[in-house]
This record gives C-alpha cells, structure tokens and sequence, in this order.
C-alpha cells in the first residue's frame, strides 16, 4: 500500500479509502499556492458510515486484550518509521511548514508517541483490590468509553492525529476522526498506516469535511459516545453545546496566548534565543506559542533590541529547502487576518520590525504566490489591546515591560486563556514561584515550547480541559467502573434493617 496515493479519496472508512459524496475542494500548498490534491469532502451520510463501521469494530478491539493493542501499536511505530520521509514531505507540501521542522520534529514526535502509547495500553492503572468495607472485595476496572468522534486542526496535521487517534486506542476505543480540511492527507496516511500494522478494519476512520456539515454531524451523533476538539476556543464552545445535547464526554484543547515572562536575574541571551524559537515555531501558527514577552525593566530595552535583531535575520524561502527557517502561514485568508491584527496594532502601538509580506526569500526566490509573513515585533501595546488578548496564530511576539514581580505574574495571567507559560530566571525562589501561579496547564523554565510524550498536554481557563499524551490522556480515554464482591455469603446483612426489619 502506498501511503502517498490519494488517488481513491480523503474519507477512509472500514479500513478502505473513499471518495466523499460532498463538495470538491482542493488541498493548496500555501508557498505557492499550488494544488497539492483535489478531493471531494464527505457528507454526513458518509459520517454515519464512519460511526457505524467504528462501532462495529468496537466489541472486538475492546475485547482485545492490553498486549494484543500494545503489539498492534508497536508495528504502526515500525511503520510510521519505515514511511517517514514520505509523512514529513507531504506535511510541508500541505502546510507550508519548513522540511526541517517536519523532518526532526512532526514526524519523530508523531513516532514517539505512538511508541509511547504502544507501552501504555498495558498499563490500564486502577486502585488496588480490596476489602475496603470489611464484608467485600472491591476492585476497579478501566474500559473502553465507546465511539469517539475527534476533529484535529490544520496547523499540525500528522502529530494531532496521533494525539488523537493513540490514547483512544490504546484504551479499547474505535475512533473516527475529522481532520481540517486544508490539510487532510497525513491524516490519511496514519490512518492506512494503521491497517498496514495489522489494526483490525473500522478501529480508525478518517473522514474530510467540513466543520459544520461532517464536523458538527460527528460531534451530535448519538452512536458516538465521546468528543475529543482541538481547535480555537470560539469553535470549541460550539463543539462543547453540540455535545452536551446527547451528554458525551468532551475533551476540549483551545486556543493560547502564552505569556514568556523574563525577570531581571535571567540569562539575557538565553531568553531572547528562546523567544525567537518559541514564537517562531511553526511561523507562530502554534496554540502553546510564545506570544506575550513580559520583561522586566531593566533588561526590557536589551531583549527588544536582540529579539529584533534575530528577526530579522530569519531565512523565509521555499518550505522543501533544508535552510529556511520560515514557511508562510497556512493560507492566504489567515495571512491576511494575521496581518490585520498587526495593521489595526499600528494605531495604538509600534512595529519594531516585520509587519509586512516578503518580495524575496533569502535566496532570492520570488515568495509573493505564497502566504508568507514576516517576523514581527511590536512594542508600546497596552495590556487591554487586541495583539495582547487576542490569539493572532501568527509569527507576531508582543514584548511589554514590567517593574515588580507580582506586577509580571499578575500581567502574564491576565487572559482568558491558559495552555502553556515560561518563566525565565536563574533564581530558584522565583522560578518555583511562578511555576505555582502562572495559571497555565504547562509551565516552562529557561525554555519554552519542548514536550514528550510521557507528561501530559493541556489547558486551564478557556484553553479547555482534559489532557493529550502521557499516562493522563488514557484518564480522558476510560470508564472508571467499581466492581465490589459480598465476601461474607451471609443472607441477611446488618444493613438490610435500616430498609426493613430489627437488628
């Protein structure tokens, strides 16, 4: 099976690729505006047939024993690994996203966790046995919760796929999962990876459409008996009223806006390398991205001068090129709403540097067909601001000053959201300090963006709830059942009296 070929459709359902039934639409490289692949979107019909393949499927893989999952999910690692070349050029193709980053980080991390997830799937952890009352036995169990209906987002294809399809199948569940349909096709390929590792039909299905035909007919179906949603916050509120029709578990990772708060004691040149990377990542298309430095006055001027400085050095040119360093967004529509935010920005605050789409790559390469943006840098924004509260998803970093420490924790909580935070100080006091009251779901030290497979992913406030990866996702993955056994085989119990009869 070649994994590339997307000749036969976007919707793989009951372990066989399909054409959908739905509008066409066409998956664009937006560094040249290109067409990747034309495909046709699926319908709700074909929904219903994802739903009901997964739930066919559900008695036997749930059934399975945790060594048999495990053995299933260890082979997908092999060929995942076996096909990486081909996942990471079909990312950058469809995303835009530098073949380096696609090569060292998307696609080992996608490998990672399936291997990770391989290990899990045998460790199903519960409370141990025992006479808890003193008359029963009790013991817990963990099992599969059912169909789960998942929708990922565009900006990382590969790698939320896996953080969606893995923990629900390492837990006895079948899945079916609706990609973004900007870019659909390694979502694809994960899935007829999976039946290449022996995976039996129907445990993953993917299907292509569009949020409010196959996305919202996902999330109200009544077969399906969990919603898993990564996406903006305003999208999730929508996912989380759908569900709450038919009382499904959700499990919800919104949108970001992560502060990056550097007191004065920090390692100067380590915070402004790190802010680069960490609002950088990804042209900044990342929900757990730096977007809000807050440095304290006396290092303020010395970070803004050295952040702007590494901006403008960034190499943006071809994604395929090894050298580049900078892809352009995802699209032109969200090339423009960046753009937007930095133009409105321009009224109230400065533009140290960037702020507009490149003519040339630093190769020369004309990049005006393709969506790209500069890096850009702004200062002098209020805290109430658009570019301070409102999630941009590009490559913009806001740098604001601040004087006393509880003036920078108190600016760096100060938005709805809550995924991910960094504190930047050589002082132990402080960082543990600011690693207990930064209100954010992950908190970095001296470094910002890093995860692994075995700690856990997810947000507080309006950057949702419920955890992606580590030994926590399988939590979101399981029912809890207590099961608890009479060991005292005596007929009439000491108990029965406060219904009826003496003691």
């Amino acid at each position: 099976m070649d994994l590339t070929d997307f000749g036969a459709g976007a919707q793989y359902i009951a372990g066989r690729q399909g054409r959908g039934s739905g509008d066409a639409f066409q998956v664009v490289n937006p560094a040249d505006g290109s067409v990747v692949q034309e495909i046709s979107l699926a319908s709700t019909g074909q929904v219903d047939e994802a739903v009901a393949a997964a739930r066919a499927a559900l008695p036997e893989w749930a059934g399975a024993t945790p060594g048999a999952r495990s053995e299933a999910l260890t082979r997908l690692a092999a060929v995942l690994t076996d096909t990486a070349a081909d996942l990471a050029r079909v990312e950058t193709a469809q995303t835009g996203k530098p073949i380096k980053l696609s090569t060292e980080f998307d696609v080992p991390g996608t490998i990672d966790n399936t291997a990770f997830f391989a290990g899990a799937a045998r460790n199903l952890e519960g409370k141990a046995a025992g006479e808890y009352s003193g008359d029963h036995t009790s013991y817990v169990r963990r099992e599969a919760i059912g169909v789960v209906g998942s929708i990922s987002p565009w900006n990382y294809p590969l790698q939320m796929a896996a953080w969606k399809v893995l923990p629900a199948i390492a837990a006895g569940n079948t899945i079916v999962l609706k990609p973004a349909e900007l870019t659909p096709l390694t979502s694809l390929m994960f899935a007829r990876a999976c039946t290449l590792a022996g995976i039996p039909d129907g445990v993953v299905n993917v299907v292509t459409g569009a949020g409010r035909v196959a996305g919202e007919h996902l999330v109200s179906h009544p077969d399906v008996a969990m919603v898993s949603f990564t996406g903006s916050t305003p999208v999730g509120r929508r996912v989380a009223e759908l569900a709450t029709a038919t009382v499904k578990r959700t499990h919800l990772e919104l949108g970001g806006k992560a502060p990056f708060v550097v007191f004065d004691d920090a390692d100067l040149d380590a915070a402004v390398h790190g802010a680069v990377a960490a609002s950088l990542i990804n042209s900044g298309q990342d929900c757990t991205a730096a977007t809000r430095a807050y440095v304290q006055r006396p290092l303020y001027d010395a970070f803004v001068a050295g952040v702007a400085e590494l901006y403008e050095g960034i190499r943006l040119g071809d994604p395929l090129d090894p050298r580049t360093d900078l892809g352009p967004l995802v699209s032109f529509t969200h090339r423009d709403r960046v753009a937007g935010f930095v133009e409105r920005a321009r009224a109230y605050a400065t533009v140290v540097t960037g702020g507009a789409a490149p003519a040339k790559g630093h190769d020369g390469t004309d990049l005006t067909r393709g969506a790209y943006y500069r890096p850009t840098l702004i200062t002098g924004a209020a805290q109430d601001s658009e570019v301070v509260q409102g999630e941009i998803f590009g490559p913009v970093l806001v740098v604001l000053p601040f004087d006393s420490d509880d003036e920078g924790l108190r600016l760096a909580n100060d938005t709805p959201y809550g995924l991910a935070a960094s504190a930047w100080t050589g002082n132990v006091h402080r960082s543990l300090r600011a690693t207990r009251e930064l209100a954010a779901g992950c908190v970095w030290v001296n470094d910002h963006i890093p995860i692994i497979s075995e700690m856990p992913h997810g947000g507080y406030k309006s950057s949702g709830y419920g955890k992606d990866m580590s030994q926590y996702s399988l939590d979101e993955y399981t029912q809890v059942k207590h099961v608890m056994f009479d060991t005292t085989a005596v007929a009439r119990k000491d108990w029965h009296r406060t219904v009826f009869g003496d003691r």
